[in-house]
């Protein structure tokens, strides 16, 4: 989940990432870094925690934000060969971290997910109330888009927050407790937009199989982009306001001229 301080999609469920530092690095190596700067994930491959390992795996098409930010997801493949101790509390940008079973992203409706431990068997207890999956089409930029909602349990898994790391009027450590509370109530997180666009194609390619409920065709965002770069939209929007702002500067200062 997005920290409360974040600007846009605060507290929304979301992968970690962001813009790139400089045009030397890889969409990987951006993954990575990101990775490390929000959920603690090690840039360092010998770093990170045993008894986990990270492999990477593929790039999937170009996806664009309601932002008109151009997203380059990377596919890797973290896994671990004995059961893993408790995550630690995320980073100040991020509220929650949580987990779904990745097949249930081509699913209509919940499925059971098996006992998190392989020698004990453990009676499952029933979902919390409330549908799995809602979707709706869209237009944008005269594209179809299918929106799609999971609403993921979360009352039978490890939920991370910050919890009392955080002082109480903080908004982070507010964000947590109010995620805490809705958690108490619902049980649920809700997961959509581009992260949940993402996952299904994610899961579309990874099983080889088309899901349940009515989807996209064709993988990523990359016709909606080639329309956006034809009207101009993917101007860096920051740069633009700092080179208008530094016309402005110059227009003060220049003497006028006859």
């Amino acid at each position: 989940m997005r920290a409360a301080s974040l600007r846009s999609f605060s507290g929304h469920a979301a992968f970690p990432g962001g813009k790139a530092d400089t045009l030397q690095e890889t969409p990987y190596e951006i993954a990575r870094r990101e990775a490390w700067e929000e959920i603690g994930l090690p840039m360092d491959d010998a770093r990170i925690p045993k008894p986990f390992k990270i492999e990477p795996l593929c790039y999937l098409p170009y996806n664009l934000a309601r932002t008109e930010l151009v997203v380059r997801p990377c596919v890797a493949f973290l896994h671990a060969d004995e059961e893993p101790d408790d995550p630690e509390h995320p980073s100040p940008l991020v509220a929650a971290v949580f987990s779904a079973p990745f097949h249930n992203f081509l699913r209509a409706t919940d499925q059971e997910s098996p006992s998190s431990s392989s020698t004990i068997q453990k009676k499952q207890r029933p979902l919390p109330p409330g549908s799995w999956y809602e979707g709706n089409w869209i237009q944008w930029k005269d594209h179809p888009w299918r929106v799609h909602n999971f609403y993921v349990p979360v009352d039978d898994q490890r939920v991370t927050t910050p919890g009392n790391a955080m002082d109480a009027d903080h908004p982070q450590g507010n964000l947590a407790e109010k995620l805490e509370e809705e958690e108490d109530q619902q049980r649920r997180f809700k997961v959509w937009g581009l992260t949940a666009h993402m996952l299904v194609d994610a899961a579309r390619i990874a099983y080889g199989k088309e899901p349940e409920f009515e989807c996209n065709p064709h993988f990523g965002d990359e016709e909606i982009i080639l329309q956006a770069e034809r009207e101009g939209s993917l101007v860096d929007k920051k740069r633009k306001r700092d080179e208008g702002a530094g016309d402005k500067d110059k227009e003060k200062t220049e003497p006028a001229k006859m």
